[in-house]
């Protein structure tokens, strides 16, 4: 049997697909790995303020901390008051949207894309990101592509979110499941 089931010559990405030039796009990944990546920790100003200047809708008292990932500032808005921890990526490759006063504990992934495996040529899903305010999301957590996370929520360390989150529930495990209210 010799079925294909991903023939990764064929793959494009749709047009327009990062937002932005391809000039533009590598400047930012520059800006990341030095002046933001190299940046001391307290200045949370200074990473805001090169977000901003590439597209992202950042609140005030915002705090990111160098370690933290960005793929596209131009696709990522997040919320006054907020932390970003270390190691976080934030894999915009559609929109996420952060509200205010949410903590994104260190290590944690926010995913806005896929593939999909039923295509051989492996085309890209992009679904938007949601995580509303005064959320939670202890180390370590995966949230998955378009995923909603309620208002007040909190998820427990190492879980993978796959499945929306209701408002003010606490969820852990792999996959995460609601095991009691806030």
């Amino acid at each position: 049997m010799n079925e294909s089931y991903q023939d990764l010559s064929s793959f494009e990405l749709p047009s327009g697909f990062r937002g932005r030039n391809p000039f533009v796009v590598q400047l930012w990944w520059l800006i990341q790995s030095t002046l933001f990546g190299c940046s001391p920790q307290f200045m949370y100003r200074w990473r805001v303020f090169l977000l901003n200047v590439f597209g992202a809708d950042i609140g005030k008292n915002v705090l990111i901390r160098p370690s933290a990932r960005i793929t596209y500032p131009w696709k990522t808005s997040i919320g006054d008051n907020s932390w970003i921890g270390d190691n976080v990526t934030i894999y915009s490759l559609s929109d996420i949207t952060i509200g205010a006063d949410v903590v994104i504990s260190q290590r944690s992934y926010i995913c806005a894309a896929t593939h999909d495996y039923s295509k051989t040529s492996f085309d890209m899903i992009c679904k938007k990101v949601t995580i509303e305010d005064q959320v939670w999301l202890a180390t370590d957590v995966f949230v998955a592509p378009g995923i909603n996370i309620g208002r007040g929520a909190v998820i427990g360390a190492r879980s993978s979110v796959f499945k929306d989150v209701p408002p003010g529930t606490m969820s852990v495990g792999n996959p995460s499941i609601v095991v009691r209210s806030r």
